[in-house]
Parts: structure tokens; sequence; C-alpha cells
């Protein structure tokens, strides 16, 4: 994995996005050459296309990230990532030409452009089929080795195993620290060199999995294997690395305080955070203000009540406020005031509630919460003050994704299907504190992008 602004990245997702640009700039360029030799014109190569070619590429690219061309199941499935491919180059099409539209110094004719696109998709899927072996095959995968053998190394075992992994387990070795649960783990007593070990299995990378650390910590192993140019990670580390989220389960404060993230430089980049957030609410809010009186209306129509309710949720450092949305639900949603978790396919949900949920326009009126700065548009969703109270009694470290602003969509939202229980609470929280640990503009971005991808696709918002 290659570390981009303190977010991991597969090798296989490099090797894949660069070749993929490439073959959308030739793509560019193999639309403009058939529609030049179809009039009869001269077909050289010209440099004043060289920027339209970048915008295509570019615009397309961007979109085939937001609809998940790049997650473990395209990588996987040819098939798979030839459906969304289509979808990506049908919405890229519509990008180009607003770009066309807005800047008409992008020299695009309409049919170069559908040469291009076509060129570009059969190029694209034809370069999936060739790479499939590579990029599912072992030559991408990290060689790791395993020190302990009780159920943290059986855990990385597993985590090995799963379909997609970027990692591979080459051994492991049995460091008397507690029962092992790991078949054929070596013990740490019968391997004469650890360094010589290492290089025999062709390790790259070791991972530190031991049950007990008091008294069991191989600081002379892994000094002698840090010299030879080996990673060495912890294990709530490496977890954190493969997974995208925060394993509670091996988690301790003091990972928490001494591990790289929470880091203060993020200020300015929370500047710059702000003013996007005021700008497109501001915009978000004109824009879109026919759409949300029609749902009003809509909402109005069909069930007595408001059109819109106010409900309490916890924000920045356990603050209060109000979110507003068009309601979806009917008016006796909750009797006596009492909160009730929102279920999939809830009953409470009315036909037009149903309808603006799926495509997510109840959520618009949250725009001016992030105009008034209670919320921002990347963030862990704010969860109303009963549920907070609960879940801080019941999960550890609760308290702690409040750091951040709470937002309309996150880092959870686009990796987490829907749920709600304490336990899918756990697991959207080990995301939120991922996110809270290495928040960055470019994690933001990419979250921003990927949201099109769960407002497409809902059910495959676990996918990664």
């Amino acid at each position: 994995m290659i570390r981009l602004f303190k977010h991991y990245v597969p090798h296989a997702v490099l090797l894949l996005g660069a070749v993929d640009f490439l073959l959308l700039l030739l793509g560019a360029e193999a639309g403009w050459a058939l529609r030049l030799w179809q009039i009869g014109d001269q077909v050289e190569i010209a440099g004043e296309r060289i920027p339209t070619m970048i915008v295509f590429a570019v615009s397309m690219q961007l979109v085939m990230v937001s609809v998940g061309v790049y997650g473990h199941e395209a990588l996987l499935s040819v098939r798979f990532a030839s459906a969304r491919l289509v979808v990506a180059l049908s919405i890229g099409v519509l990008v180009v030409s607003t770009l066309i539209f807005l800047f008409p110094g992008i020299m695009f004719w309409r049919s170069s452009l559908l040469y291009a696109t076509f060129a570009s998709m059969f190029a694209l899927i034809a370069a999936r089929t060739l790479l499939r072996s590579t990029l599912s095959g072992e030559g991408l995968k990290r060689r790791v080795l395993v020190l302990g053998a009780g159920p943290r190394a059986a855990r990385l075992q597993r985590l090995s195993q799963r379909e997609g992994s970027t990692f591979r387990t080459v051994g492991f070795v049995g460091m008397n620290d507690g029962p092992e649960e790991v078949a054929g783990a070596v013990n740490r007593a019968d391997i004469p060199s650890l360094a010589r070990h290492i290089v025999r299995l062709g390790a790259g990378e070791i991972v530190l999995a031991l049950e007990e650390r008091r008294n069991a910590l191989p600081l002379e192993d892994l000094l002698r294997a840090k010299t030879t140019g080996v990673l060495i990670h912890e294990f709530s580390s490496f977890i954190e690395r493969q997974s995208g989220r925060v394993d509670l389960r091996s988690l301790n404060p003091s990972w928490l305080i001494f591990s790289d993230g929470f880091s203060s430089g993020r200020r300015v980049s929370s500047v710059a955070k702000r003013l996007f957030d005021i700008l497109v609410s501001l915009a978000l809010l004109i824009l879109t203000a026919p759409v949300v009186a029609l749902a009003a209306l809509a909402v109005k129509l069909e069930t007595k009540g408001p059109a819109f309710f106010r409900q309490r949720r916890v924000g920045l450092y356990g603050q209060p406020f109000e979110l507003i949305k068009i309601r979806s639900m009917r008016i006796d949603a909750e009797v006596g005031g009492k909160a009730v978790w929102a279920v999939k396919d809830d009953p409470r949900v009315t036909r037009v509630g149903h309808f603006i949920r799926k495509v997510r326009i109840d959520e618009l009126p949250q725009a001016w919460s992030v105009l008034k700065g209670e919320m921002s548009f990347v963030g862990p969703r704010p969860e109303r003050p009963q549920f907070v109270a609960d879940l801080e009694a019941r999960l550890p470290y609760y308290g702690e994704r409040h750091v951040v602003k709470p937002g309309i969509t996150g880092w959870a939202q686009i990796n987490y299907p829907y749920g709600a229980s304490v336990e899918d609470a756990r697991e959207k929280l080990e995301y939120d504190l991922y996110y809270a640990k290495n928040y960055t503009p470019f994690l933001d971005i990419l979250i921003l992008m990927q949201t099109l991808r769960v407002i497409l696709w809902p059910e495959t918002s676990g996918a990664r």
C-alpha cells in the first residue's frame, strides 16, 4: 500500500489508475482521429488538443472513482467492473459536456466526444481483462511475517484469506505469550536466527500480534529486523491500515495517544473546509430550493402535519443543535417523544418519504446547518442525545467521534451498510474514529466523491 495524505491506497489500485489515465488520454485522441478521418481531414498530432485530452481523462477518472470502479469487487470481477464503467462513462459524458458548455476553449465536437467515450470504454474493459490475474494475484500482495500465534494472529490469518486482501501471511512465530490458535506456527525457540528466517520467507513486513506485551516484547529481534530494512507494524496500526477503521477490540488509550493522527496541522485545512462548506451550502440552498419546495408540498398532500421537522442532535464537542430535514415518516412515528432506532424498510416511512430518502432529497435542508457552522458536509453522522448517552455507556471511545463536526455524509456512511443497533453503532464508530484520526482534505474529497456510489447503489455501501 502507498500512503497518500495519511490514507492508504493499494498498489493494485494505483497501477490500474495509472493505466486507466493513459488509456483515457489515448481514447480522447482516438475520438478526434476517427472524426477527422471521417470528414477527410488530415490526422496529425496537435498540441492544442492536449488540454482537452487531459480534461477528458481527469473528468472520466474522477467519475470512475465516484461510482466505485476501483473497489475490490471491481478489481476481482471484469463483469462487475464493466457494469460500473458503463455507468461511470455515461455520467462522465454529461460532466465533460457541461465543461464544454461552460468553457468554450475545450475543443470537443459531439461526435468526437462520443467516439472517445466508446474507444475508452473498450480499452478500459480490455485492460481489466488482460490485467485481471495481475491485479488479483500474489505479485502485488505484501509478504507479512506475524510475530504471535494467538487470537490476534488468527485474525490476521483470516484477514489475509479474504477475497481482495492486499497482503499474504508467509509465516507465524509463536512467542510463548499465551495459547496458540494458528496451526503450523513455528516457536521462536526453534528459530536460530530470526533475521535469516525473514530472508528465507521473503517477508517485507512484520506485524507484532502479541497477546501479552509485558516482558514479552522481543526487542532484540525487532531491532535486527528493523536494521535489515523490514517494516514493522504494531497490531492496531496494521488493522487500521488494512481495514480503514480503528479496531476497538485491540485499542488502548496509549495507542491513540502515541500513534500518528489528530494532528494540529489540520487547522489550515479546517479553514479551507469551512470556506468550502459556506460556499457550497449557500449554492445548494439556492439551487435546490424548488426541489425542496416540491418535496415539502408532496409530504403535505400525502399526510397531515408539518413538511419539515426539527430534531435535537449532538454536534462538535458534544454541543446540541437542531437538525432540519424534510419529514419522511408519519407524525406519530415516535409515541411520547421516545427515541426509536430507524430500521431498514421502516414501516413508519411514508410513500413520499421512501422516495425522498432513496434520492436523499430529505437531507437537503441540512445544508442550513452546514451554513450556520453546526455541521459540515463531511463528518460522522450526528446522533440524538438519548442514543449518545446510551452508546457512550456501552461503547468505549464513543465520545471521541465528537472531536470533529458532524456531517451529512461520512467515512462510515460510504463503507458500512445501513444499520440500527448497538453492534452497528460499534462498527460505524470504528470508521468515525478513523476519520477523526486521519482527517485530511484528500479524505474529504474521496468521501464526497464516493457518496455518489452510495446514492446509486445503497445496498453496496459497505464495499471498499
